[in-house]
């Protein structure tokens, strides 16, 4: 649903001629689709499993990878929106049930909320998202004895759609157990805004080599106050856009631009990026005139690297190795350090994000990233420094590591950000001069999306 109210428009789809196997009759238009959807669906909410993997071309699902794009795009609809109202669609659900559905029915809950999905917050027609539903039970042997179920209550959720969406707006459209470590971090009202804002539609932010008031004006956007620029809607693909063949620009989230533009001028200085790909930030180095190692420890990650790096023209050494044991044999002037993180600060994009995650990934990816920020603060030169950074709201993985390493570390301070640096992004700095962006942050005028990712980021200094 966009943010005034009205329904998001559904993909159109082609009438499908895939026949199921045994039976002439073709299947009905959009059933495979929806069949697929809830396959998914259950694989991110029940087995943990990333949506972008599940709608990989290549090594996908396979129920999604037999559609045609037509109805790929529709499975990407539904999930998508699923995903970002799930707590609400599962209020609605138990709000028209006379007794909750039998233990172990998750199969028909996926089904009914793929259906619900599309009555409440999708263009679809509310007869042909019931109908459809009541297929997909029919077809399938664990739920068809509750197909008049699926019928009954979703009928009457397309009757009862106004009230209901009043009733569910009450209800926080994130995971419980992640609103309250919101809650603890930043208060009830910030924690709920942080919650509403995931239902805004992402913007699309390019990170310029120069110009960003001169790429704003030829790309119908808006300079921002990273020194990137917002686009506003626009038909076609991002390849189809000025300046992409020639490699003036880069796709890269106006927070995640932040940490590499901490260093300033890096002329002469020996830079690495150690978590490097897909290269957005090791671009940010080169261009600021360090002489960047990029490292990952996956080579198929730098293939990917390098290949941005090239449609850029730009350089950089690349390593392919273990962080924790590399061990170069001469230190380095900079070194970013952007940790695997649970990424709870993508939801925008990645609404799968906090139905794959819990307190259990947090607190492991906690420890993963104070142990490579430690070695990495060995990698230093003397008065060195280093940017720690990830794209997770928890404190758990930005401000507690840091504190812990600075508490029991000889030789490393942190070197305040300044507030009066970054105009239009003061609020992002906090009191003790780290950055700590915010999905609710960065207004923009209308016509441009609002926000950007959740970021964390702090400046350290080798002072000996």
């Amino acid at each position: 649903m966009n943010s005034d109210g009205t329904k998001k428009p559904f993909p159109k789809q082609k009438p499908s001629s895939d026949r199921p196997a045994g039976r002439s009759a073709p299947v009905k238009p959009g059933l495979q689709a929806r069949a697929a959807a809830a396959k998914i669906l259950a694989a991110v909410v029940d087995r943990k499993l990333p949506l972008d993997g599940a709608l990989d071309h290549e090594h996908g699902n396979p129920a999604y990878k037999a559609l045609g794009e037509s109805d790929r795009a529709l499975v990407r609809a539904i999930l998508n929106t699923t995903l970002r109202h799930l707590p609400r669609i599962d209020a609605a659900i138990a709000s028209l049930l006379e007794s909750p559905l039998p233990e172990g029915a998750r199969a028909l809950h996926h089904v009914l909320s793929i259906g619900a999905a599309q009555i409440l917050y999708l263009d679809v027609p509310d007869h042909s998202a019931v109908d459809l539903a009541v297929e997909q039970a029919n077809q399938d042997p664990r739920n068809r004895r509750f197909a008049k179920l699926v019928n009954a209550v979703l009928r009457r959720l397309g009757r009862e759609k106004d009230p209901v969406l009043a009733e569910i707006g009450k209800v926080a459209p994130m995971p419980s157990w992640f609103l309250a470590r919101l809650e603890k971090a930043y208060g009830r009202d910030a924690a709920l805004a942080i919650s509403q804002s995931q239902l805004e539609p992402a913007a699309i932010d390019l990170t310029v080599k120069s110009d960003a008031e001169g790429w704003a004006k030829r790309l119908n956007g808006v300079a921002l106050p990273t020194g990137g620029v917002r686009l506003a809607a626009f038909d076609g693909g991002i390849p189809s856009l000025e300046g992409f063949d020639e490699g003036a620009w880069w796709v890269q989230d106006a927070a995640a631009s932040i940490p590499a533009r901490l260093f300033g001028d890096l002329s002469g200085k020996r830079a690495a990026d150690l978590c490097a790909a897909p290269g957005g930030k090791t671009a940010q180095l080169i261009l600021a005139g360090g002489t960047v190692t990029a490292l990952d420890q996956s080579e198929s990650r730098l293939r990917r690297l390098r290949s941005n790096l090239d449609r850029l023209g730009l350089k950089a050494e690349t390593v392919a190795a273990d962080l924790t044991t590399f061990k170069p044999a001469e230190g380095f002037d900079a070194i970013l350090l952007d940790a695997p993180c649970s990424s709870t600060g993508t939801t925008r994009r990645h609404p799968d994000v906090l139905w794959t995650k819990g307190p259990e990934d947090i607190a492991r990816l906690a420890a993963l990233q104070e142990r490579l920020l430690r070695h990495a603060l060995t990698l230093l030169k003397p008065l060195g420094t280093l940017v720690f950074s990830n794209c997770s709201l928890d404190p758990a993985e930005g401000e507690e590591v840091v504190a812990r390493v600075l508490s029991d570390t000889d030789a490393i301070e942190r070197v305040a950000i300044s507030a009066g640096d970054w105009p239009g992004l003061e609020a992002a700095i906090t009191s003790l001069g780290e950055f700590r962006t915010l999905p609710t942050m960065l207004k923009m005028p209308e016509g441009i999306a609002s926000g950007l990712d959740g970021f964390y980021a702090a400046v350290l200094r080798r002072t000996g």
